[in-house]
């Protein structure tokens, strides 16, 4: 059948039936590893937003610039310089910039996948990054630490050389042994701060923490 055109263009190339099944297979693997495995033991709302999107672009970027022949290396390119992205508005711990590692790589794997790749070479690598971080998440660290997003008022407590203190005065305020607090969004104006405590459940009296979760709770 005779190519459809429009001003020059086709309006349905050879190679889009291929660009829709790789993106569904990619989209497939990163909705299990944000949604099914990051997100039920992380609870940040925000970075699924995040992790989607850069997945998505990144996937169209790489896709589209490989069907016009771009060299591998640009792509890896790519790569490295969104791989390092850090964003100023929020502190981003090491086990959410490994996550949007894995996210970009998900992409980037799926998205310049030529047909000298077999469909089983293809699915066995998307299979094994959701296996790895599932069995790193659930089964080997064993001891799953949990976080609770909390809206804190003693500001003259974050500071870097009271840390201390802080966590003293939360543990005192929610009942449970705290192991690590991340500070984020500061508000001066009403002299609030966003934390995310951070505990291990098998040391706490959940029944206790419930009954008495601050505002903020996410």
């Amino acid at each position: 059948m005779k190519d459809i055109e429009f001003l020059g263009w086709k309006l349905v190339h050879e190679d889009f039936l291929e660009l829709l099944f790789k993106f569904a297979i990619d989209l497939a693997v990163v909705y299990v590893l944000i949604r099914l495995i990051y997100y039920p033991i992380h609870k940040k709302k925000d970075f699924l937003f995040t992790y989607f999107l850069f997945n998505i672009l990144i996937f169209f970027l790489c896709g589209l610039m490989n069907s016009v022949k771009l060299s591998m290396g640009f792509g890896f390119g790519l790569f490295a310089i969104f791989s390092i992205l850090r964003y100023r508005t929020e502190q981003i711990s090491i086990k959410d910039m490994t996550y949007l590692l894995a996210v970009i790589a998900i992409a980037v794997v799926n998205a310049l996948l030529s047909k000298k790749v077999s469909l089983a070479e293809l699915l066995f690598t998307n299979v094994v990054i959701l296996l790895a971080t599932y069995v790193l998440e659930h089964l080997w660290l064993t001891r799953h630490e949990a976080m609770r997003l909390v809206s804190y008022d003693k500001l003259e407590l974050i500071q870097s050389n009271r840390r201390e203190e802080l966590m003293a005065d939360l543990g005192k305020r929610l009942g449970i042994k705290v192991s690590r607090v991340e500070i984020g969004k500061i508000d001066m104006l009403r002299d609030l701060a966003q934390l995310r405590v951070f505990y291990f459940e098998d040391e706490q009296d959940l029944r206790t923490f419930s009954d008495i979760a601050p505002d903020g709770d996410d």
